[in-house]
């Protein structure tokens, strides 16, 4: 017998427990809720399957529903783009997976003379598990020096989570810590048989209160834009933008570009903060 998909059996109870039960468009019922979110066969009437189906599911038993249950249940348990693609992956665990060879991952030296081209517009490149790939001096100069760090410790959300300098920085460092541990449980979906990625959760976990009450709350998130706000120890407050890219042909590589509105006081924090870092540095290291 199959062992029982336990990442998914989680994901669903907890996505159901987050469910509010006044919007989802169930009949008037009368019974005491004692616990928050849907019930079971509630879940299962709005997905149009039965409920010792769905109980069969929670209990992560090796079932693979259809397309058309998987996006059912998915409706029935209001999840988000990020919330499908995790639902998907996880459903997926339970059928044998082509698992990824354990690579280092590198970039190509044109997408590093890119990054070092982009004067004033601070650029970075995260991978598997958000380890960073590559960062160019203004984002170094913005966030810190990723490639000052020991290769095993360039990661943008191990360093946002334990560094203090990291807490100081984000004014909205919760925020942004929740977002980066969603994002890692999305990664997490994606190849749960990542040695790496299990022992930095792991690390985290231990390390972290935050990481691991966050974590254990599996929500997912996709980042694809959004803001941050700073508070930079040279040059104060700056609100950045940011948007992000896929990299053609390595679809585990993305492209973070940020960037701040023009005539306001964070574009001129930003070009205060680059003018200080335009003098020569050393050669990148390697990891």
């Amino acid at each position: 017998m199959a062992a029982p998909n336990r990442e998914l059996a989680d994901f669903l109870r907890r996505a159901r427990a987050q469910c509010d039960p006044a919007r989802a468009g169930l009949p008037p019922d009368t019974r005491v809720r004692r616990v928050p979110g849907l019930r079971r066969e509630e879940v299962a009437r709005l997905a149009g399957v039965s409920a010792d189906y769905y109980a069969r599911l929670e209990q992560g038993r090796t079932i693979i529903p259809s397309a058309a249950v998987v996006e059912a249940l998915a409706q029935a348990l209001e999840l988000d783009a990020a919330g499908r693609a995790h639902l998907n992956d996880l459903i997926g665990t339970a059928a044998p997976r082509h698992r990824r060879p354990p690579t280092v991952q590198r970039l190509r030296s044109g997408l590093h003379q890119l990054l070092d081209s982009m004067e004033g517009t601070p650029a970075l490149v995260l991978g598997r598990r958000t380890d960073v790939l590559g960062i160019n001096r203004t984002a170094k100069a913005l966030f810190t020096d990723f490639d000052a760090l020991p290769p095993t410790r360039r990661n943008y959300t191990r360093w946002l989570l334990l560094a203090p300098e990291a807490h100081a920085l984000f004014v909205d460092w919760d925020v942004q810590a929740r977002a980066a541990v969603e994002t890692l449980r999305l990664e997490v979906g994606r190849d749960p048989d990542d040695r790496s990625t299990r022992e930095l959760v792991a690390e985290l976990r231990e390390s972290s209160a935050d990481f691991d009450r966050w974590w254990q709350q599996h929500r997912v998130h996709q980042r694809t834009h959004g803001s941050k706000r700073l508070l930079h120890p040279l040059v104060g407050e700056v609100t950045v933008q940011y948007e992000t890219l896929t990299l053609p042909g390595d679809s585990d590589a993305t492209v973070f570009l940020y960037s701040t509105e023009a005539g306001s006081p964070s574009r001129h924090a930003l070009d205060l903060l680059t003018s200080w870092t335009l003098t020569p540095t050393a050669p990148r290291s390697e990891p």
